[in-house]
This record gives C-alpha cells, sequence and structure tokens, in this order.
C-alpha cells in the first residue's frame, strides 16, 4: 500500500507565530520609543499621528496605519504632540519545519519577512483592530480562545501578503492611475504623450484612447485643467504676477496662460479675480459652517457623516454630503457631476483621509486652509477672500468683537472673572487639558479669563495654535489649584459610551482637587462646546456668558 503524504507537508511555505506583542504610549512624558528587534515587527497606530525615524528618513503616521519592519531594523517611533500615540508592536517569527531534512533545506522564505524595505499602509484599521484584539486577549485563559487567537493571527497575515502582492502586481501590470499620478505631480513641466505612455505601461497609439476611457478627458484637455486650476488657485492666494503664476503652472507667458485661461474658464483671468465663486465643495463640515456663514451653501460637503449641527444662523436642508470614505475616483466623478468651481480643504484632512490636492485639481482649484495652524477668525478671513466675500466676513468680524467686548464687561462685574478656569477633557484614550481652541477659546481669548499657568505659558508660546496637552491623573493637580473652577467634557466613545470616565471620577487625584471638594465644577456637553467655526464660537460666548453669572 503506498505511502499516502499529506499535500501541505510538501508546500515548504513557511509558518508563522507570535513572539512577542507589546502596547507603546508615547506621550509628552515619553515622547519616543526605540524599536529594534531580530525579527521582523508589525507596527499597528491605534491612535494619535507621529513619525517613524529609520536609516535618516521620516515616515508621517497616522491612526490606521500599520508598518511592516525588516529584522534588525533600529526605527524610533516618535509621537506628534500634544496629542499621545498609542501604537502595538507585534515581533513575528518562522517556525520551521523538518528542521535539518531535505524539506526543511527547500522550505521556502518567507514574504513578509524576506524584504529589507520598511513598508508602510496608510489605512488599514482592520488590521489594527486585530493586533488590538490580540493584545487583548495575549494571555488565553482556554484553549478555544488560544485557537481563535491563532485564527486572527494568520488572517492578519495573510492581508499583509496580500497588500505586497496588490502592490506587486500594480508595479507590474500597465495602470493609466500611473500615467495619471505623473501628470498631477509634473503639469509645470514639459510633458510628451510618449512619456506618459511609458508610465502607463502601454503602446503609445493606444495611450490616448485608454486615458479619455479612464478620465473623460484626452491627455491635452486634462494637462490644460490642471494649469488653469492652479493659476485659480494662486491667482486666489496673490502669489505673484500673472507672468510669475505662468511659468510656475508651466506657460511659456502671461499671454499664452490668458488664452488658455479664457478657452477654459469664458472669461480673463482680472476677471476671475473679480466674480463670486458659487458651486464650492468643501472638506468637512467646520468649512461649510464658514461659507453658511457667508451666504454660501456648499454645493457638496465631503465628511464622516450627514449629521450637522443645526443653528439660528445655519440650515443644511438641501446640502449635498459624500462620505469622505470613498475612493478619489468617486470623490471626482460626483464633484464634477455638481459642476464644483471650488474646492475648500485643510491639507491636515485631505493626509488624514489619504487624499491629496493633486487628485482632485482636475475638477476644480483647491484652496488648502490650514486647520491647526490658525485660528477660527483667520479661516474665515482666508475662505472669504477665496469666494470674494471679504467684505462679509469683516462685518461679520466687527459684529461678533463687540458681543466679545460686552460679554467681557459682564464678566468682569461678576466673581467668577476673576477665577481661573481649567478644562479638562476626557477622551477614550486620555485625559486632556485644553487651551485656546475650541472650548478654551472663548474663557481664555474671548473673556479673557485665567487658564492655569502651565497653560497660559503654552498659549503665550503658541497662540491659537495650541490645541490641548495630555496628562496623567497624578498631574491633575498642576492644572487646577486651589484658586480654580473646572469644567469638564466627556467625550463618548464610537459606541457612545462613557464608562471610560468612570477611572476619572472615581479617581483620589480628582477627588482631592480643591474645586472639587468646594463644587466648583462644571459638566459641559461635548456637541454644545467643541465646534470650532464662528458660528459655533458665537453660540459658546452666550453659553459661557449665562454660565459664569449664574454663579452669584
Amino acid at each position: 500500500m503506498d505511502k499516502v503524504v499529506p499535500e501541505w507537508v510538501e508546500s515548504r511555505f513557511p509558518l508563522y507565530a507570535v513572539s512577542s506583542i507589546h502596547s507603546l504610549y508615547c506621550t509628552s512624558n515619553l515622547p519616543e520609543h526605540n524599536m529594534i528587534d531580530e525579527l521582523t515587527v508589525l507596527v499597528a497606530i491605534a491612535a494619535g499621528k507621529g513619525t517613524l525615524r529609520i536609516d535618516e528618513r521620516a515616515y508621517k503616521l497616522e491612526t490606521g496605519s500599520i508598518i511592516v519592519l525588516p529584522a534588525h531594523a533600529d526605527a524610533v517611533l516618535v509621537a506628534e504632540l500634544p496629542q499621545p500615540l498609542h501604537a502595538y508592536k507585534l515581533v513575528i517569527r518562522g517556525v520551521e519545519q523538518h528542521s535539518g531534512s531535505a524539506a526543511g533545506a527547500m522550505m521556502r522564505s518567507s514574504e513578509i519577512a524576506s524584504t529589507a524595505a520598511v513598508q508602510i499602509y496608510a489605512d488599514e484599521p482592520g488590521i489594527v483592530a486585530d493586533i488590538e484584539e490580540l493584545y487583548t486577549h495575549r494571555l488565553p485563559v482556554s484553549e478555544m480562545r488560544h485557537v481563535q487567537n491563532q485564527i486572527i493571527f494568520h488572517q492578519l497575515i495573510y492581508r499583509i501578503l496580500e497588500r505586497q502582492n496588490t502592490e506587486l502586481e500594480s508595479d507590474e501590470q500597465p495602470s493609466m492611475e500611473r500615467s495619471i499620478a505623473y501628470l498631477e505631480h509634473h503639469f509645470a513641466e514639459k510633458i510628451t504623450r510618449e512619456q506618459l505612455a511609458k508610465a502607463a505601461g502601454v503602446s503609445t497609439s493606444h495611450f490616448s484612447v485608454l486615458f479619455k476611457q479612464h478620465t473623460g478627458f484626452s491627455p491635452s484637455e486634462y494637462l490644460s485643467r490642471l494649469r488653469v486650476h492652479r493659476a485659480k488657485e494662486l491667482l486666489i492666494s496673490g502669489s505673484g504676477t500673472l507672468r510669475e503664476i505662468a511659468l510656475k503652472v508651466g506657460y511659456k507667458d502671461e499671454f499664452y496662460l490668458s488664452r488658455r485661461f479664457k478657452q477654459h474658464t469664458g472669461i480673463s483671468p482680472s476677471d476671475f479675480t473679480r466674480g463670486e465663486v458659487q458651486q464650492v465643495a468643501v472638506l468637512l463640515a467646520p468649512y461649510a459652517s464658514h461659507l453658511l456663514l457667508l451666504g454660501l451653501a456648499p454645493t457638496v460637503t465631503i465628511t464622516e457623516t450627514s449629521e450637522y449641527v443645526h443653528t439660528v444662523e445655519s440650515d443644511p436642508q438641501g446640502m449635498n454630503f459624500i462620505d469622505i470614505r470613498s475612493s478619489a475616483e468617486q470623490l471626482k466623478t460626483v464633484l464634477l457631476s455638481r459642476q464644483v468651481e471650488l474646492i475648500i480643504a485643510a491639507t491636515e484632512h485631505l493626509r488624514e483621509y489619504g487624499l491629496n490636492a493633486e487628485q482632485l485639481r482636475v475638477v476644480a482649484p483647491v484652496v488648502e486652509i490650514a486647520w491647526m495652524e490658525m485660528g477660527w477668525k483667520e479661516h474665515l478671513r482666508l475662505i472669504a477672500r477665496a469666494i470674494q466675500r471679504s467684505e462679509r466676513a469683516e462685518q461679520w468680524l466687527a459684529e461678533f468683537e463687540q458681543e466679545e467686548q460686552q460679554a467681557r464687561q459682564q464678566i468682569r462685574n461678576n466673581p467668577a472673572g476673576e477665577e481661573i478656569i481649567s478644562i479638562f477633557v476626557i477622551k477614550p484614550e486620555g485625559v486632556f487639558v485644553y487651551g485656546a481652541r475650541n472650548v478654551g477659546y472663548v474663557f481664555y481669548r474671548s473673556l479673557g479669563l485665567r487658564p492655569p499657568a502651565l497653560i497660559e505659558a503654552e498659549i503665550r508660546k503658541q497662540g491659537d495654535q495650541f490645541h490641548s496637552v495630555s496628562v496623567e491623573l497624578s498631574e491633575l493637580d498642576l492644572y487646577a489649584g486651589s484658586e480654580a473652577r473646572i469644567l469638564v467634557i466627556v467625550y463618548p466613545d464610537e459606541k457612545g459610551n462613557t464608562v471610560h470616565s468612570e477611572q476619572f471620577f472615581e479617581s483620589s487625584y480628582w477627588s482631592g482637587l480643591s474645586a472639587v471638594k468646594q463644587k466648583k465644577v462644571d459638566v459641559l456637553h461635548v456637541d454644545d462646546w467643541v465646534p470650532y467655526n464662528p458660528v459655533s464660537v458665537r453660540l459658546q460666548l452666550q453659553r459661557a456668558v449665562d454660565l459664569l453669572t449664574s454663579y452669584q
């Protein structure tokens, strides 16, 4: 009788196992972690932002990023403070089969471990969740849980191999995306059809047909749109003379630019700078609020949800929403169908969702308004300038400044105006003390109230860029001295649960604070106090006055 040998024994593919798994926190006290191991390491970013430094190179990381580090890689994980960075480190080892046998000698090398390159995948929340579950159950109490861990781990390995193979296949096969990306990043240079066809991996004779099938535009139309839309961006920002703009976008002089501009838009560049923009798309709801305040409802709002905060000054009815998790191609299709003339977004938000201005510029000019680098008033002014409504913005700001002065006068006549105001925000990932943004703006900027000394020092250094600082429970007394009044906001987790706040409120550090003993504590609702836009800030100002004057 012939001996039957199971096929899997002869496969000679490697087996994998978890060598170790760790939870890493980079905070203000410990802003970085050194990571070096003799085995392959998988790092998953569970929360926060940061940078991975290795071999004098830096890789930007955000929540949902995963990194595969080759064995012996000397890497440093650094948090982007003041937000903490939470990561999981999973060390993977290969399990040898038939060691010392002919079969063992013929074992194939691990595809995950065989590369010496750092591999980064930007948006893999599923893999991060799997690793988090493995960490939670790293000490299984039953064999059933142990087997479940094995299943999760090998599914995780399969998904990484799947990503690697997909990238390999895309590198080997013709790709119109490669030629489009090349065009989007090099439109200011002289580009030939031969270059684009080569990038796509197709013949020159077929390239134009395939390009139009894929994009809806001929290569020359696509190039013209990119150049004219970039010229519009530069005109909006006032970046140079018309001649300088022409050279920046790839035209030989201002006359050629003007001719192309009029062919594309029907108006001259000078007429464009004098006209109002009507069809505007915004990325994320805060900038939609700015537009509504200026009397212009966004044609499209690209956001995570169609939920919106109703106020007396804005009504979202009739607004069109697109899920920000849509692909770039899906977004472009919808924006083109809506005949969008301008896209307003923050660079940070584009990057957070795997997008960039280059991808969207073929639809319309993209005006990038930095989110964290400036305050809401500057946001409003820049958006107003982009849509030619600066006068309306300045009128609103002048009226609001009068309201601030009146509110300040009310508070000066109130005992609460002499108190230090500490703002604690409890999130699932930790405790934060807020600065001059969000809830802190009206108390520290509009009303001129005193923050804790440590927060005041940071506000002086960073201004409206100072959002918050992460703190440990043992540090609460540093931000809430004997004179302080405490405001607390609790963020629910993604399921709406606030159970994570119990550790905070039940701790001896909290109960030992002077303000808690004196009952000088107010718990504020996150939806009322956290939105950071002109309409919300105005409402928060009145709420703050009502709150502080109620202490009499």
